[in-house]
């Protein structure tokens, strides 16, 4: 048996690991159509899965 460990990811995570980008815009991004969609949707605000984000960073910002 494999023990695999989930990472997850905020807003707050998101717009650092994008380069500090405003709050607004990651609002934008993790809006569109084509970002994951979040794994749970808590008082506190929207979590995903950081693979899934990862993922998605490498697909449509390569550069980061």
């Amino acid at each position: 048996m494999t023990s695999r460990t989930l990472r997850l990811m905020d807003a707050h995570d998101i717009r650092v690991r994008l380069g500090n980008l405003s709050r607004q815009r990651v609002y934008q991004i993790t809006n569109r159509a084509n970002f994951p969609k979040p794994v749970a949707v808590l008082e506190a605000g929207k979590i995903w899965l950081a693979d899934d984000v990862e993922a998605w960073i490498a697909e449509h910002r390569p550069g980061r």
